[in-house]
């Protein structure tokens, strides 16, 4: 007879590999063994965990929810098994991880030498995305994001506080002038922002407010948006992670000082639970948070956040 946990890791790896079909090839078994076993799974807890279709399946909300436990359990065994096989409690196993692109490029990989020699067995699998990948669904151990996150059953941590300007080249203002308003930049002047970003939430004189940015540059990549800027197209609303640098060389200029983005914007680390979270996990989320913290390096010396 199949032990519940054999069950549990092909249920597991049907969901991460997205069908029953490409479960089986993983395992090397047989699509008809995998499908009875789901079968099996299903009629012993009772409820149906996956509704299928010709082409895919997806999770019920019963699904949704044994999911998340399972990969928590999974991960935990797969801890205990490497404790036992190295004798000591060394952190230990692969971690996915998902990261905005820009940020992970400046400020999680040249950090990755020392969090990897400090623990040895660990290994980073990093996917880069600008969009809000769906963590449990397609099995990460966690999420970087940043932003002003909605209310869900995922646990987010608090890594860092993100600080956003606006701001242009001294070209650009040369040639355009002065930003004297908001409606001054927006009938006057050039705006820059990916589409998924072209609404900035402010904090200014009057409280929050929201502004509709609108320009000649349609673009989905914040990387182009921030080449453009430094090119002097316009004016963007930047986070000092990002244009930090060109901020106090003075290639890039603050405009409307009293205007910023709003400060419950942050850098968070998401995933799925706090109960059982693996050693895996708690390292790299608490080495992050100790290499930002609440005072992160790349504000260092810039009058622009305050």
């Amino acid at each position: 007879m199949m032990s519940p946990v054999t069950e549990m890791e092909i249920f597991a790896r049907v969901v991460s590999a997205g069908g029953m079909s490409s479960a089986a090839r993983e395992l090397g078994i047989s699509p008809a063994v995998v499908s009875k076993k789901m079968r099996r799974l299903e009629e012993r807890l009772g409820t149906r965990l996956l509704q299928r279709t010709t082409r895919q399946i997806a999770l019920t909300e019963a699904g949704q929810g044994y999911y998340e436990r399972v990969r928590t359990i999974l991960s935990s065994i797969e801890e205990a098994e490497a404790f036992v096989a190295t004798g000591s409690a060394q952190v230990s196993g692969t971690l996915r991880v998902s990261a905005p692109t820009s940020f992970a490029r400046m400020h999680i990989a040249p950090h990755l030498t020392r969090f990897m020699e400090e623990h040895p067995l660990v290994h980073i699998d990093l996917d880069l995305s600008d969009t809000f990948v769906d963590i449990v669904g397609e099995g990460y151990d966690l999420a970087i994001r940043i932003g002003q996150l909605p209310d869900s059953s995922l646990v987010a941590k608090r890594l860092a506080p993100i600080h956003r300007v606006l701001c242009a080249t001294s070209q650009y203002l040369e040639r355009h002038g002065p930003v004297h308003s908001l409606q001054d930049l927006s009938e006057n002047h050039a705006c820059l922002a990916a589409r998924q970003q072209d609404t900035w939430h402010l904090e200014g004189p009057d409280g929050d407010m929201t502004f509709q940015c609108v320009g000649r540059l349609r673009t989905n990549s914040s990387e182009v948006v921030r080449e453009a800027l430094l090119a002097g197209m316009g004016v963007a609303l930047r986070s000092t992670w990002d244009v930090g640098d060109e901020l106090r060389t003075g290639k890039l200029q603050v405009v409307l000082p009293d205007y910023k983005a709003t400060s419950r914007t942050g850098l968070y680390a998401v995933y799925p639970s706090r109960h059982l979270t693996p050693p895996k996990l708690r390292a790299f989320v608490d080495f992050l948070a100790s290499t930002y913290g609440s005072e992160p390096y790349w504000d260092k010396d810039l009058e622009a956040r305050d």
